[in-house]
């Protein structure tokens, strides 16, 4: 088992001088992976709304007023559709989520294992997010084709503490870890704009470096504030804040797919730029993600050409 660096190592790395920072991310970054080229990945919400979690940076919880109109699960007909639609688009991993505290054993779990199987037929990876879960389910999900499973920590220990009361880290600790046992790759990652302070950061990355192994995909999410939740009101994140956390991460994680996901399009096109080079190579595109606004494949498409990039599977 490899030691996981310290917080003050993590410190360290985070907080030195933004040219090499840069620098030793770029040549983490070229060393593991090809500096052109980003994944395309697309969210589907199969299930949203009614949630009995009172996440406060979530639309989708029953405990806020928001303007979310909730929606059953999806059919299964409905959801290929939109696979097919990312596939042709230049997406190779289709990422399906369900509101709720868990997706509970018997006729919506059978449904969703139905799902996994028609889009991992597709020739597609199938990545889930189904909240908690058991090893039961997790291996039932690897046996239909599911090739990861999605499940943030979100923030430090501490700030999760105080943005969440219905459910605890060390619960999300156990889906992780349950997750893993049944042979899925994990994706974790966490949320800026949270109301942390950097030192909180530190301490998000020092948890993702102690899971063992460390997640094969760290999606890096900007708060976007929805009116009707408690962090509606919160500041925007300066974006160098955000390329610092892009840069430690890549040079803390060097195999991992680092995923800029919820919040990107607030970056702007020189900042995503600034990130890819600091090795960010996935990304969520499409106009909507679950309850926030997305980016259109044809612009991330354009941004990439401009930039002398392509998608997984693109050259040009």
């Amino acid at each position: 088992m490899k030691q996981a660096p310290t917080p003050g190592t993590i410190q360290a790395i985070h907080d030195q001088p933004f040219p090499d920072l840069v620098r030793r991310a770029m040549e983490c970054h070229h060393q593991h992976w090809n500096p052109r080229e980003i994944q395309f990945c697309v969210l589907d919400a199969l299930r949203t709304g009614n949630c009995s979690e009172d996440c406060a940076y979530c639309a989708q919880s029953a405990h806020h007023t928001t303007e979310l109109k909730p929606n059953p699960l999806k059919e299964e007909a409905s959801v290929l559709a939109g696979a097919l639609q990312a596939k042709a688009a230049g997406a190779t991993r289709y990422c399906m989520a369900t509101s709720g505290r868990a997706l509970r054993e018997g006729p919506d779990f059978e449904h969703v294992l139905g799902i996994v199987r028609a889009v991992s037929d597709l020739g597609m990876e199938p990545c889930v997010s189904l909240g908690l879960i058991n090893s039961a389910q997790a291996r039932r999900l690897k046996a239909a084709g599911c090739a990861i499973y999605n499940h943030n920590l979100d923030s430090s220990r501490l700030v999760y503490e105080r943005i969440v009361s219905t459910h605890t880290f060390d619960e999300r600790l156990a889906t992780i870890r349950a997750v893993r046992d049944a042979g899925l790759q994990v994706c974790c990652g966490g949320i800026l704009g949270l109301g942390e302070s950097v030192n909180d950061r530190i301490h998000f990355l020092h948890e993702l470096a102690s899971l063992d192994p460390v997640p094969d995909a760290i999606p890096i999410n900007i708060l976007v504030p929805i009116p009707g939740t408690p962090l509606e009101g919160m500041p925007p994140v300066p974006p160098l804040e955000v390329i610092r956390v892009v840069a430690t991460t890549r040079i803390l994680f060097p195999t991992s797919r680092i995923r800029l996901a919820a919040g990107r399009s607030s970056l702007g096109p020189e900042a995503q730029a600034l990130a890819f080079l600091c090795g960010a190579n996935s990304i969520f595109t499409g106009e909507k993600l679950l309850t926030t606004p997305g980016s259109e494949v044809d612009s991330d498409q354009a941004l990439l050409r401009n930039l002398g990039m392509h998608s997984e599977g693109r050259v040009g």
